[in-house]
């Protein structure tokens, strides 16, 4: 028989923000890894979210932007993509009991109705910092529209980006390859199944070649599978949705998230245009950028970035596409249409911005671990030396307790007391952390890590911005 949860749905519809939220990541498949989790590529739908942190996160409000790269973004954008991706059909590669069960708590209707309560206090929480970081036209009209585009153009050009000059100068340049694909794996993906999911409607009068268009850029990705494939075996990894799931950055999901916010919001379709030219732009000057990380790590040249589909080839003809898709809107809604579609465009470069900063930071912070170790080892002893009292965090954790990958707030020491662990930032390696030894965590770099010993006892000292900067 049944289950009737409508007076539970009613009391939810009620509560607090932050318990919706709650309640959405309480699902058994987001519940925190354990050992043999670290990455799921034979289930889809297993994806943690650590929901044991939302007892001191605050989704109510807006998140300030200087949080954008903090622990309320990453797992905010963990909630959010599955949200989405609860209305997408996902299978796994072969029959697989765990994916099964983790697939009924996925689809149940109570995850979905929990989901789309929970969407709009998530967006608000994740997306309003945008606003403020807007530059207006100097007018609201086509042309101004199209030389703005142009100059973004012409400057993503000329500054492709930190993150792929820090993959090809690292020591161990596959595993920075493999990371670095494993985030084009979080958005690529994603982005394009949020053009596909914005054909769908009946537009076509009042937007002629939009949806057609929309549907080619799907289908094309669609008819790349084998190529995709191609490219993740290369790194030895699974093209399972979600197979790498705690090794995703936050900036990486938000970018897919974006993209799909304003695609399943029907009243943000300028937005949603805006944004997605500035994905085409993006993903025109990235490719060959992309491509020749990976040829260094993995040895051939992958043919994806030449086939991904329609994008701008210069700056012109970058604001001929903008100029050609919000005329009609124009007619349409007036000048609001052009800046609206200016805002989608600008805010997709400010999360392209923000993830190449990401990115590079993790890829250099994890190719130098013996250097963090280095550096907490002169920290603690600047401490000990001068008698200087930090907030601290001490955790005793059983063998095999995991910790799901997190970033912090603030940057923290590691220091094992007793025991040992497995600490780790990448699919490729793991870094062993045995009595005694100790690693400098700055802030915003994602981690996490495994208790190896029959008990583990290890302290987390909280390390002043000030204090930093000095080491």
């Amino acid at each position: 028989m049944p289950v009737d949860h409508s007076e539970a749905f009613a009391r939810i519809v009620s509560a607090d923000p932050d318990d919706i939220v709650k309640a959405f990541a309480a699902n058994p498949a987001f519940r925190a890894a354990e050992w043999e989790e670290l990455t799921t590529e034979a289930d889809p739908y297993r994806r943690p979210v650590r929901p044991d942190d939302l007892a001191w996160l605050n989704y109510a409000e807006p998140m300030p932007a200087d949080k954008a790269l903090k622990l309320s973004a990453l797992l905010g954008h963990r909630m959010l993509r599955n949200v989405y991706d609860t209305g997408l059909l996902y299978l796994p590669p072969a029959a697989d009991d765990a994916a099964a069960a983790h697939a009924a708590d996925f689809y149940a209707e109570p995850n979905r109705l929990l989901g789309a309560l929970a969407a709009p206090i998530l967006q608000r929480h994740l997306f309003s910092f945008l606003q403020g970081e807007r530059k207006p036209l100097g007018a609201p009209t086509v042309e101004e529209l199209a030389a703005a585009v142009a100059q973004e153009h012409e400057q993503r050009a000329a500054e492709p980006g930190r993150a792929f000059t820090a993959a090809l100068s690292t020591k161990d340049r596959k595993a920075s390859a493999t990371f670095t694909l494993l985030q084009l794996s979080a958005y690529l993906p994603a982005s394009r199944t949020a053009v596909g999911r914005a054909a769908l409607g009946e537009y076509e009068a009042a937007h002629p070649g939009a949806r057609v268009a929309f549907l080619d850029d799907y289908r094309t990705w669609a008819g790349l599978h084998a190529e995709y494939r191609a490219l993740m075996t290369s790194a030895g990894l699974a093209t399972t949705t979600g197979a790498y799931w705690q090794l995703y950055l936050g900036t990486s999901l938000a970018r897919g998230n974006h993209l799909h916010h304003l695609s399943r919001d029907r009243e943000k379709y300028p937005e949603f245009l805006g944004a997605l030219l500035h994905h085409r732009i993006d993903q025109a000057l990235t490719a060959p950028r992309f491509a020749d990380v990976f040829e260094d790590a993995f040895g051939a040249r992958s043919g994806l970035f030449d086939l991904l589909g329609p994008a701008p080839r210069d700056a012109a003809e970058a604001a001929e596409q903008a100029a050609a898709w919000v005329r009609p809107l124009a007619a349409l809604y007036g000048p609001a249409a052009v800046e609206r579609f200016h805002h989608g465009f600008g805010d997709a470069a400010r999360l392209a911005r923000l993830w190449d900063e990401d990115l590079a930071e993790q890829l250099a912070w994890a190719d130098d671990i013996p250097l963090y170790q280095e550096k907490a080892a002169r920290i603690d002893r600047h401490i000990q030396d001068n008698g200087i009292t930090v907030d601290l965090d001490t955790f005793v954790e059983s063998n095999e307790e995991t910790s799901t990958t997190h970033v912090h707030d603030e940057h923290r020491l590691v220091m094992i007391e007793h025991g040992q662990m497995h600490f780790w930032n990448n699919v490729t390696h793991k870094i062993e952390l045995n009595e005694g030894e100790k690693v400098l965590i700055p802030v915003s770099r994602l981690h996490g890590s495994t208790v190896l010993s029959g008990e583990c006892t290890y302290h987390q000292p909280i390390i002043p911005e000030d204090m930093y900067a000095r080491f």
